[in-house]
């Protein structure tokens, strides 16, 4: 994508995600004026269940991202400015006192844990009992990675001189210091999701986590101008030297900003490989007891989320399992026909409800909603029953999980959800927000741009720059409803009925065989 120079000024939004790093050109009023990506090589795993990826390999993405946009438009770096980086959530890298890594980044789809962590103080055992929070407290202990690094790797950990996300570790490169946003801090972290601050000195954290306040980065509010661009990363990017550097936030709260919903009434629905609702609420509400919202991407705001960790990438799963006729068909497509219109049109030829097959889209355990010993079901089968119809069934069970979020977050907030606002890489098929709008009873509006996270990052940096008044004035002028698809009564009856009748009862009915499951087979432990 090109435009013309001189069109300026705009800001660049690097949006750094798990299957790509994408480098983007936003104008005043939130259009997309160019865009490059470069594919990220995927991670890789030396014992089962582990994610890693190089660092180094990160930044060398941004480079080549950055170097790509530069070739593919007129538009004059001289017009960015400012630079704002918006990142998948909860990958960590340690690095020593020269900023470099000492070991792979473990990513956020890492599953490894230890069980060597560090003791509690009796009082805060006893506490944790009291409150029948001791087995969230264990599990946050044992997934962290900081635990096992210095359980597993002492010398790594004796050398580490930072343990950052990855925004702050792309911060580090861009700009020279070591600052995050607090809109960033979504990890097992001693990180206070209520104040968002680190901490404070006497909180259990420090306890459970074994870390020290000197190894964590400054963190600042987004909007908030960093630094600017060293000589260094000029080089290696393209990007002017001395250009500002503003912080955003985590690329899901990015993405609810650049979706427009700033809002409690108003959700986003993600639709990426964690698909997720959220809404942005100026108050402190966990949807799960005991679970902190997430920092939103508007400072003092908190995004009120439920996800479903591995959303979409089920329908990916699908496409690469079951999905060989569509892709070689649209390869062989003279018109340019594409294969995601012929898996829409898989969906569209089987009615609402799938003819009676249901799927529970919980294809990895969780903490409390679902349980640790959480696995997915389909159920129905039929003899009339194709793979198209499975390929629905997904898509719905997904919406239902979504459904069953909102009306979690309304009953935790007290405020009724009226609209919908789709992003992701799952809402530009037709087909899904259609499914989508009928399975909530709600008209669900695509965002207008695809690239949502990055519009937010965006929007965070234009209000650093000065360009609006606040938040909310920005998304004003920087977003607004794409396409719109309205519920098809019919549609929605026969939803609501499955959604109430069966989806509800599902996981109560199946959890006790999940954990027989588990006692037998050993797995998920």
């Amino acid at each position: 994508m090109a435009s013309a120079a001189g069109q300026g000024p705009y800001i660049l939004a690097i949006d750094n995600g798990t299957q790509s790093v994408r480098a983007l050109l936003f104008d005043r009023d939130g259009n997309l004026a160019a865009k490059a990506q470069v594919f990220l090589e995927a991670y890789y795993s030396e014992h089962p269940g582990w994610a890693e990826h190089d660092a180094d390999g990160y930044w060398q993405a941004v480079c080549a991202a950055c170097q790509q946009l530069w070739r593919s438009t007129d538009i004059a770096k001289s017009s960015v400015a400012g630079v704002a980086v918006t990142t998948q959530r909860g990958t960590v890298v340690n690095v020593d006192e020269e900023g470099q890594p000492l070991r792979p980044a473990i990513t956020w789809l890492d599953q490894r844990s230890t069980r060597d962590i560090p003791q509690l103080a009796p009082w805060w055992r006893a506490l944790f009992r009291a409150t029948r929070l001791d087995g969230t407290i264990a599990y946050f202990r044992r997934e962290a990675e900081i635990n096992w690094i210095s359980a597993h790797q002492p010398d790594v950990w004796r050398r580490t001189h930072k343990f950052l996300l990855l925004s702050g570790f792309l911060n580090h490169r861009l700009c020279g210091r070591y600052v995050d946003s607090t809109g960033s801090q979504v990890a097992y972290i001693p990180f206070d999701y209520k104040r968002h601050a680190w901490a404070g000195r006497f909180d259990w954290k420090w306890q459970a986590l074994a870390v020290k306040p000197s190894m964590l980065p400054e963190l600042v509010a987004p909007g908030t101008r960093m630094g600017a661009i060293t000589a260094s990363a000029a080089a290696a990017t393209g990007i002017l030297e001395g250009t500002p550097l503003l912080a955003a936030a985590a690329d899901k709260a990015c993405e609810v900003l650049g979706a427009g919903c700033v809002e409690p009434q108003v959700a986003c629905l993600s639709y990426g490989t964690t698909a997720t609702i959220n809404t942005t609420n100026r108050k402190y509400v966990e949807v799960t007891r005991f679970i902190p919202p997430y920092p939103a991407a508007m400072p003092g705001a908190y995004s009120t989320e439920v996800q479903i960790f591995r959303g979409y990438w089920m329908v990916n799963w699908f496409k690469e399992q079951f999905g060989d006729r569509e892709r070689a068909a649209a390869a062989e497509d003279g018109t340019g026909l594409s294969a995601e219109a012929l898996f829409d049109r898989l969906v569209e030829a089987v009615p609402p409800g799938s003819m009676g097959l249901m799927l529970q889209p919980y294809w990895s355990p969780g903490i409390k909603v679902p349980g640790p010993e959480a696995k997915g079901a389909m159920i129905g089968f039929g003899d009339v029953h194709t793979r198209a119809h499975i390929y629905r069934a997904i898509l719905e069970g997904l919406a239902y999980a979504l459904r069953e979020g909102k009306e979690r977050i309304e009953r935790r907030s007290g405020i009724a959800i009226t609209e919908l606002r789709i992003a992701g890489g799952g809402s530009q098929s037709d087909a899904a927000m259609q499914l989508t709008a009928d399975i909530f009873g709600l008209p669900a509006a695509r965002a207008h741009v695809y690239e949502s996270s990055g519009l937010g990052a965006a929007i965070a940096a234009s209000v650093g720059l000065g360009w609006h008044a606040d938040f909310p004035a920005a998304v004003q002028a920087m977003t607004r409803k794409g396409k719109v698809f309205q519920p098809h009564p019919g549609h929605r009856k026969i939803y609501e009925q499955l959604y109430r009748r069966v989806y509800q009862k599902m996981y109560a009915r199946l959890q006790p065989l999940y954990r027989e499951i588990a006692d037998i087979t050993g797995y998920p432990e």
